[in-house]
């Protein structure tokens, strides 16, 4: 990768973010500064706060992470916090002292939903991963569904249902469902990740909970038929060329593969690469990168799909535009697998972002 400047790539990291996966993005985060190589990048952590607080100079991930149930600070971290404390900043002006690239590691709304991507068009540095419009369409779970069946690719059934529609009406709601999609079901919100507010409603009783669980997060909710099917993932990594990785299987150890068996239990099993056969690795490869350039994507996607256990019929799930980037995670797992290590894949994705930037600024 070409260096901007010559010298050190000065990369601004940043993590944290308002929404309810911001645990899980303080331990992608760590994840990727770990994997920057100090000998060519400068690493300007910027950590954002629950409410929205953009934090830099000190240590913002140690200030973030005290509070955090999924770490435990090493010794010393606390009293580096109070001695060193970050300082509250403007967010244009935390990107204005030279850095060459930003790596979002925000996951779900308010970081990779297509906001943070917005301002950081404005301000015309390079950055990691999907533009506004592939962050949107990629967040929200309905458009994505209708972007994706347009483009011919097969989806399970399903409905988008408001929370004042399901408020008005839940009877007919509920009827519709056990008529058409049938029980189980899946309800999702539209717009989150991190599997945070998904239900599986097995008959017509549990569907109210379901829908009330989802709807705490988002005021539109999908409802999608189950599939008993096998849950297979790929990642994807470039901006016009992509490539695909190798498939990997999760073998869930709870129910299905929910924010406990993603970040909490350690009862699930990634295998990598999934047992399936070459042509139906080479079909899912072709998928995931039909997806990812009918969503306008660029720098790094994760694309997820079920095989259905009495057909091998292969169904797209859903894209996640700013992965899970913990050590656990399926997303460099897959990279690692396919013969990239981590270091390589973040270096890959910088070199993507001043690329991408380059092209952008060929146009008038």
């Amino acid at each position: 990768m070409q260096r901007p400047r010559g010298g050190k790539v000065r990369v601004a990291v940043i993590f944290g973010g308002q929404s309810s996966e911001h645990d899980v993005s303080l331990r992608s985060a760590q994840t990727v500064m770990g994997a920057l190589d100090p000998e060519r990048y400068e690493i300007v952590p910027i950590g954002i706060t629950r409410e929205g607080r953009w934090l830099s100079g000190g240590d913002p991930f140690a200030a973030l992470t005290a509070s955090s149930p999924l770490f435990a600070l090493p010794e010393g971290s606390e009293r580096d916090v109070i001695e060193n404390p970050p300082k509250e900043s403007a967010a244009p002006a935390v990107l204005s002292e030279g850095v060459d690239v930003v790596f979002p590691v925000l996951h779900g709304p308010m970081g990779e939903d297509g906001t943070v991507q917005g301002f950081l068009e404005l301000t015309g540095v390079a950055y990691v991963g999907a533009g506004v419009l592939g962050s949107a369409l990629s967040m929200d779970k309905a458009m994505a569904k209708t972007v994706l069946a347009q483009e011919g690719l097969p989806q399970a059934p399903w409905r988008l249902v408001t929370r004042k529609e399901w408020e008005r009406d839940p009877d007919s709601c509920t009827e519709w469902v056990a008529e058409v999609l049938k029980f189980p079901c899946f309800v999702k919100p539209a717009n989150m990740g991190s599997s945070v507010g998904v239900v599986k409603a097995h008959d017509p009783s549990e569907f109210p909970a379901a829908m009330t669980q989802a709807g705490r997060y988002d005021r539109r909710m999908v409802v999608e038929a189950a599939i008993d099917g096998r849950e297979l993932e790929i990642s994807v990594l470039g901006n016009d060329e992509p490539i695909a990785s190798v498939v990997g299987e999760i073998v869930p150890g709870n129910e299905f593969y929910d924010y406990n068996a993603k970040y909490v239990d350690d009862n699930s099993e990634l295998l990598v690469p999934a047992p399936i056969d070459g042509s139906t690795m080479a079909e899912i490869q072709e998928m995931a990168i039909a997806a990812f350039r009918a969503l306008d994507l660029a720098g790094m996607a994760r694309v997820d799909f079920f095989m259905e256990r009495n057909t091998d019929r292969i169904y797209l799930n859903e894209v996640n535009t700013i992965p899970g980037f913990t050590a656990i995670s399926m997303y460099p797992r897959l990279w690692q697998g396919s013969g990239m290590a981590l270091p390589e894949l973040v270096d890959r994705l910088i070199g993507l972002a001043l690329e991408r930037s380059l092209e952008r600024r060929r146009t008038v």
